[in-house]
């Protein structure tokens, strides 16, 4: 009946709306095909605001009176590929028929038969990556080629506050955002949600584990790239034949990350005093450090703190104003979806040896810190082999926390503004 089909497409389209809002933010298509009739009856203005509500919603519908074909006829699942500039392996869709699905599927679609819209959500979300509810805050300034820059841990956009404003003057579109986990961003709780498998053109510009992000979207997705660039995090080759958590155990200055792997444990640590641990973590290269031992040793000593004294100076490098706000911003919602980020490291891993392992191509740039005492200069030995296009540039009297101890470093952004040039001579699509 006509008020049984208004009643089941107001309920899929409260479940399936979202998508297509979330989609939308981050240039995926949306489309709805529909099979229409003409409507002499009384109630024909319903299907008129159907069709008003889709438009709205969804950036195209297409109506089988419009194309002469009904579904499942493959005709108009090809107007729609046609419409959207998308290639069949790019799409994906969804019906409660099953004789569409198989049409959408022979066309090489992927494709989910709805029964259950709870069930079909869940298959939706694992397809896509996509979880609707899922938010990032940005900050951004400028306009111009967009430049991303992604920050590690345990930080924040703010991070980026010395270099947003020059790039800005610079001419570019600088977008900065809480990554997943931090902030104002959504802290989902569970481990697998902090992938980095599902990360449109940019430079991307990445720190620590934003540096982690920057490469392999470099070498994944090499497509959505104008260039890329990174701070003291070099590009770590992937090895099939290694599993990661060795490699870490091998190294002593890793040991953090092995004690960093136990949900609950580390975040009772870092979130016990907040000020303390920004002033323990933040510190100038020419500042004692007061994290006793270091980052190696930690599982034997129960923390990463432990030893270290409980009053600590704040650093040079950080104003009372920057403490109070990354204290603020980690109030929020802790230190278990920072943390989840190194509990990931055998799914990138997976992931990673899945996927082609070609040169990196784009313009590059490598900036290493002499004075950093996890991410060593030496790790980037080679990257050239990697990276036929790298440009190297090198802060000797600086520490693991470039963005704040370098502040606008006249070298870095000589470098980067050069990289970034150098592409904008070489392609009329930047």
């Amino acid at each position: 009946s006509r008020d049984s089909f208004l009643q089941n497409f107001g309920a899929l389209l409260r479940e399936f709306a979202p998508f297509a809002v979330s989609n939308k933010s981050i240039s995926i298509r949306t489309c709805v095909l529909a099979n229409m009739w003409i409507d002499d009856s009384p109630q024909r203005d319903s299907i008129a605001k159907i069709l008003h509500v889709l438009e709205n919603r969804f950036d195209l519908v297409v109506r089988s009176s419009q194309i002469g074909a009904k579904l499942p006829e493959a005709a108009v699942f090809q107007s729609a590929l046609d419409q959207l500039h998308v290639k069949p392996k790019e799409a994906l869709w969804l019906d409660v028929s099953e004789e569409s699905v198989k049409t959408a599927e022979s066309l090489g679609m992927a494709a989910v038969h709805i029964t259950e819209i709870s069930e079909a959500v869940k298959k939706m979300e694992t397809l896509t990556g996509i979880k609707p509810g899922v938010k990032i805050h940005y900050v951004e300034m400028g306009d111009g080629p967009p430049v991303l820059l992604c920050h590690g841990f345990p930080e924040s956009w703010y991070s980026w506050r010395y270099q947003i404003p020059a790039l800005a003057d610079a001419g570019f579109r600088v977008i900065a955002p809480d990554m997943k986990g931090y902030g104002d961003s959504s802290a989902p709780a569970d481990i697998e949600e902090y992938s980095q498998e599902n990360i449109v053109k940019v430079t991307l510009f990445g720190h620590d584990w934003g540096g982690s992000v920057a490469w392999n979207m470099a070498q994944c997705h090499p497509e959505r790239l104008r260039a890329v660039a990174s701070l003291n995090t070099p590009l770590f080759p992937v090895d099939p034949d290694t599993n990661p958590m060795e490699r870490l155990k091998a190294m002593p200055i890793f040991d953090y990350q092995i004690y960093f792997q136990e949900p609950g444990v580390a975040e009772a640590e870092l979130e016990r005093n907040l000020a303390r641990t920004f002033k323990l973590m933040f510190t100038a290269s020419s500042e004692k450090g007061l994290l006793k031992g270091g980052t190696a040793g930690v599982c034997k000593r129960g923390g990463l703190f432990v030893g270290s004294p409980e009053d600590v100076p704040r650093s040079s490098m950080l104003s009372e104003e920057d403490l109070q706000y990354y204290m603020q911003q980690f109030s929020k919602s802790g230190f278990r979806g920072p943390l989840n980020w190194y509990r990931n490291v055998e799914r990138n891993w997976r992931w990673l040896c899945s996927r082609p392992r070609g040169k990196i191509l784009m313009p590059a740039l490598m900036v290493t810190a002499g004075k950093d005492k996890v991410l060593l200069p030496s790790f980037s030995t080679g990257m050239e082999n990697m990276i036929p296009n790298l440009t190297r540039g090198h802060i000797e009297e600086c520490g693991h926390w470039t963005q704040m101890e370098s502040g606008v470093n006249v070298l870095l952004f000589w470098v980067f503004i050069v990289c970034v040039l150098t592409l904008v001579s070489a392609s009329s699509q930047f």
